[in-house]
């Protein structure tokens, strides 16, 4: 499927890419709107607005701005997010995926819209920053993936050659921009949440396992534990006491 020989570049996304994308479902479509209701004292049909609120707001900095929510809501997003930060974990076999890069050598970049506090966040609890070159935030670039003024920023920041660049992300949208500015390799994903049927794109060819885009004469890797501050692939057993929530709604495409 990829001929590593003509990929200098990997840009990579992390929520519903590296990182299953259930954290980030069920905080914004159920802890954070019942949250936000027992902090205020409001009622159901309040937190069904935020829902909606939160929904409009999807493809801008906004969406992805923890400190516009903390702001607009009146309640600390970072501390909420604390409350089920044990739901953060690596999908199925991204940490095989990543061992291998950094073993191969192209440049491994993080490609995200999650903003500071997201990856302040994420990062130790993941252990991703050991395999990447280089962490982009579309805040640091002050536009969001969805547009290709990202792209141009990103090319001045982190320089590379679209036509010898793999980019992987699980949203539709980020793809399309990503194509219209001319990356030439593009990957999606099938199961961003691991809590939610697998999808189909339409325009994209999406990933079931990373595996499947690596040379077949790997020596296998998967079984080795993780090391020591590194989350849980998604589908391991969750943490004690832990369910899956109930009525939650898919999301469309990772926050970063």
């Amino acid at each position: 499927m990829i001929d590593w020989r003509a990929i200098d570049t990997v840009l990579l996304d992390m929520d519903g890419t590296l990182l299953d994308l259930h954290f980030d479902s069920h905080f914004w479509l159920e802890h954070l709107p019942r949250r936000y209701g027992e902090l205020h004292r409001l009622d159901e049909a309040t937190q069904e607005e935020l829902r909606a609120r939160i929904i409009r707001e999807q493809g801008t900095l906004n969406w992805y701005s923890l400190a516009y929510w903390s702001r607009e809501l009146g309640v600390d997003v970072v501390a909420l997010k604390r409350e089920i930060q044990h739901l953060i974990g690596l999908r199925s076999d991204a940490l095989d995926f990543l061992r291998w890069l950094k073993a191969a050598h192209p440049r491994v970049v993080l490609a995200t819209n999650a903003d500071r506090a997201s990856l302040e966040l994420k990062l130790p609890l993941t252990g991703l920053e050991e395999y990447l070159d280089a962490i982009v935030s579309s805040a640091d670039l002050g536009v969001p993936k969805e547009e290709q003024a990202f792209w141009f920023a990103l090319q001045e920041v982190e320089p590379f050659d679209p036509q010898r660049t793999l980019f992987i992300d699980d949203n539709a949208s980020v793809l399309e921009s990503a194509r219209e500015f001319g990356i030439r390799h593009l990957l999606g994903i099938k199961q961003p949440d691991s809590r939610r049927p697998e999808r189909e794109l339409e325009e994209f060819i999406a990933l079931d396992r990373f595996a499947s885009i690596l040379p077949d004469n790997l020596p296998p890797t998967t079984g080795e534990a993780p090391a020591a501050g590194e989350a849980p692939a998604a589908g391991e057993a969750p943490a004690a006491g832990e369910a899956p929530a109930a009525g939650e709604e898919k999301e469309e495409g990772g926050r970063g």
